[in-house]
């Protein structure tokens, strides 16, 4: 009887012990502080970049980083040792698992009609995004570079504008195209190599290059995404530029105007034959919530509507999506107006951002390079200027002089 009252007793013990245990346990969180992240390639290549945690439990919010950008991520969930890490635009998320202190997971992007996933790892207290310790710099790349990017097939070549600014070993910048730019790239001179990266939950670049004396890169190496790889070679050139962004979209010959008609957010149906754009310059803004250089030139453009709507200037957004789903559409084109707080109309078109389904809802165009693409039309209604792409913020100063050009433009239209 006292043999089977302390086998009771044990086993009393153990349940004790384990639902003690349980009770205690916590499920993981992120950690607080600066977080040192890969993308890998289909090739194996690693696509690093940087984000920071912050907040109390059950709050936290993740800034991702590149250069002087701090990307803001607040919806954040955490089932069991696993985090879910939704982007606020672009229609992409990170699902990953704690392994010890470590995530390892997927970064995935939903397209149309499928997903794309690269390999994700990410670990705590690392604020060092090539190299734990700063290598000497043999090379100084600071200045402007003009480079030529070539796909591996050979079958297409891009003309580019490299901007960079060197500190040390530290290199921040970005490569202008006639379609916008790579935004916010960082990385490090690395004896005589140039390594850059950037994400931003639409975008994972990877840029490699040999910095052979003080004007020439060759064997460059240009990593977009999972599957995308293109060599790349640039020479220092004070006075590199690219073609007027005015020249690259016109109309069709004898054409001076454009019209279409599309539903809002709402559904309201949107033209610009509508009384509230008569005698008005409007801005008719392609774009599209996927698109990195639209992001940039909606944070733009929606204060720009405030500060002259008063004075007879209008803003109309036309949403090309990469889906045809009106209700996905709507919804990924609402993130975007509440990001940035947009109050003039975005409207959802029906059409996908080929570029082909663009000339199709608008006929009068002669073609369509490039999204974002922006119309000026002046108080008569005729189409006074396109510009195709966006210099953002990442440009400096080539941003700046975009910004001055494009508000003297507003104000000389608003005077006629």
């Amino acid at each position: 009887m006292k043999g089977l009252w302390s086998k009771s007793l044990l086993l009393l013990v153990s349940v004790l012990s384990v639902l003690t245990i349980g009770c205690n346990t916590k499920d993981p969180e992120l950690k607080n502080g600066t977080w040192r992240a890969t993308l890998k390639t289909d090739s194996g290549v690693e696509i690093p970049f940087n984000f920071s945690v912050f907040g109390n439990a059950g709050e936290k919010q993740i800034n991702i980083l590149n250069g002087s950008e701090t990307f803001n991520v607040k919806d954040i969930k955490h089932v069991g040792d696993s985090v879910f890490i939704k982007m606020p635009l672009f229609d992409s998320e990170i699902r990953a698992a704690y392994n010890g202190n470590n995530l390892s997971g997927n970064w995935i992007k939903h397209l149309a009609t499928s997903d794309v996933l690269m390999p994700f790892n990410a670990e705590p207290d690392a604020s060092w995004r090539f190299f734990k310790a700063d290598n000497k710099s043999a090379y100084n790349v600071n200045g402007r570079w003009s480079a030529v990017f070539v796909s591996e097939d050979g079958k297409d070549t891009t003309i580019t504008v490299g901007e960079f600014n060197q500190k040390g070993s530290h290199v921040t910048g970005t490569f202008l195209t006639t379609t916008g730019d790579y935004r916010f790239l960082e990385g490090t001179v690395s004896d005589d190599n140039l390594y850059l990266s950037c994400f931003d939950g639409s975008h994972a670049f990877l840029f490699t290059g040999k910095i052979q004396d003080s004007v020439s890169i060759t064997d460059g190496k240009f990593y977009s995404g999972f599957k995308s790889i293109e060599n790349w070679t640039a020479k220092k050139d004070p006075k590199a530029m690219l073609p007027d962004a005015y020249a690259l979209t016109a109309l069709k010959a004898g054409q001076k105007t454009i019209s279409f008609s599309f539903p809002d957010l709402n559904g309201k149906q949107v033209s610009l034959a509508d009384d509230r754009y008569k005698a008005k310059v409007v801005v008719v803004q392609f774009m599209g919530s996927w698109c990195p250089n639209c992001m940039d030139e909606t944070a733009y453009l929606a204060p720009i509507y405030e500060k002259y709507k008063s004075k007879g200037l209008e803003v109309i957004g036309l949403a090309y999506e990469r889906s045809t789903d009106v209700e996905k559409a709507r919804r990924n084109v609402g993130s975007l107006k509440d990001r940035f707080d947009v109050t003039y109309p975005l409207l959802i078109t029906g059409y996908t951002n080929d570029k082909g389904q663009v000339t199709k809802s608008l006929p009068m165009l002669n073609s369509f390079e490039a999204f974002p693409t922006t119309i000026i039309i002046d108080k008569k209604g005729q189409v006074r200027k396109i510009h195709t792409g966006f210099s953002g913020p990442g440009t400096g100063s080539h941003y700046t002089e975009f910004t001055a050009e494009f508000e003297k433009l507003i104000n000389s239209l608003l005077a006629e």
